[in-house]
Parts: C-alpha cells; structure tokens; sequence
C-alpha cells in the first residue's frame, strides 16, 4: 500500500516540528510532504501539493482553517481534513461535522490518539475506493471483503483471527498480512473502528443502555468498552448521545 501524503497547516512552528518529530508517521504508512503557516500558504500548498490528508489548525493567520476547508474542498474534494486545535467548544465540532471533517483532536496532542485517528482515516479511504472501484478482482482483494463482510455480520460475537483463519481456511498471520497490506492498518485496529462506528449508530438511533449496546458490538464489560470508545472519540459513549442528540435538538428549533 503506498504511503498517504500529509501536509501540516499551523501557524505555530514548535507544533509543526512537534508533528513531524514525535509522531511516527512511517510505523502509520504515511509520510509529511509540506506543510503551511496561514491560510492562503496552505490553500497554495493543496493546489501544489493535493496531499491525501490536511492536518489543519481552526486559528491561523489571514484565513481560517475552516475557511480553507471549504474552499479546498471545491477543487480537491477528495482531501481528508482532520481538525487540530485548541479550542474546546462542542460549537466548533458541530462547523466540523457539518463540513465532513475525518476527526477533531485538541491541543496538547496525544500522539496515541492521532494515530488512531490515521488508523481510521485510512479505513475510510480504503472503503471509499472499494465503493469507487466496483467488485475487487485479485484474490487478495476477494478474500479481504469477504472478511470485512463476516465482521459487519458477527460484530456482537467473539472474533479473532484464528476464528477467521477456521472461517475462511487461511492462515491467521497471512489475515493479518491482509489487513497491512489492503487496508494499511492492523486486524485489531480495523475491528475496534468498525465496532465504534456501529456503536455510535446505536447511541444516536436508539435508547438501548451503553451496556446494551457494548453488547451487541463485542464487548462483554460496559466499561472496557467505555474506555475503548473514549480513546477513539475523545468523550464517552454517554456523553456523545447527550451532546449529539442535544445540537440536533438545537439545530431543530426555529
């Protein structure tokens, strides 16, 4: 799988170097290819550069980051935008959301969380190409859908690779060479963000209890998948009900 190109737009350079030294980006399969310090530097850095991902910071100079986004997104709307800032206000996630944003991460970064956030991102790209692309023709391609397709189907069930080895009749270590190698990402990676998604569904769709609904996505304790879930979104199951419920309650009042 070749590498995502990434350009980092911050207008402070400490961050930038801080990006570039400390996280690992080869381990995550990807790579900086420029970066920018205000707006109209990083709207002429997409043109030139039209990276996979635009890490982007909400306060720099002469130009938003929200406003690069939008104007972005006209040309090169197939950019991955994920948000760094310091501003912890639930107002701006909901600008984010409604412009597609990938993720939202505050300021100080954990690296951790990042990388998670690039583990997913790349789960979604890999997705959006499949759709693009129709029916997969290499066997490996074959055998990595029929696989994603067992997980959506048994999401509630205990899954491992040897259990998908038993299923499919592979070896478990050629799975997970699959997995790095289609996707970008590690087996465990890619169940855990298919097990959030659909919990999230859950919490906005219906009143099951968060028990209820680490039930039905794998998870046997409520609170390991509390703690699973906090670390991918950043705030626990309960709140992301209360605040996404609440600013659709908002945004529904004349």
């Amino acid at each position: 799988m070749q590498k995502l190109r990434v350009l980092l737009v911050d207008d402070e350079i400490m961050i930038r170097e801080g990006f570039k030294r400390l996280f690992d980006w080869e381990a995550h399969g990807c790579e900086v290819v420029g970066e920018a310090a205000d707006g109209m530097e990083a709207l002429a850095q997409i043109d030139a550069l039209t990276p996979d991902i635009a890490i982007m910071d909400i306060n720099i100079p002469i130009m938003s980051g929200l406003k690069v986004i939008q104007l972005a997104r006209i040309k090169h709307p197939q950019i991955a935008f994920v948000i760094v800032s310091g501003y912890d206000d639930f107002s701006y996630c909901q600008q984010a959301l409604r412009m597609q944003i990938t993720d939202y991460i505050l300021k100080p970064v954990d690296y951790e969380e990042f990388g998670v956030c690039l583990d997913n991102l790349k789960i979604s790209l890999y997705k959006r190409r499949v759709a693009a692309e129709g029916t997969p023709k290499k066997q490996e391609e074959r055998a990595i859908t029929g696989i994603m397709r067992y997980l959506q189907e048994h999401l509630g069930e205990d899954v491992s690779l040897t259990i998908l080895a038993d299923q499919f009749h592979l070896n478990p270590q050629y799975i997970s060479q699959l997995f790095r190698n289609e996707i970008g990402v590690g087996f465990l990676a890619y169940l855990t963000n298919i097990r959030m998604e659909r919990a999230k569904q859950l919490l906005l769709s219906t009143p099951e209890s968060v028990a209820g609904i680490a039930g039905q996505v794998g998870y046997a304790d409520y609170r390991v998948f509390t703690k699973a879930f906090k670390k991918t979104e950043g705030i626990t199951p309960s709140q992301y009900r209360r605040e996404f419920l609440s600013a659709q309650g908002t945004a529904a009042r004349p």
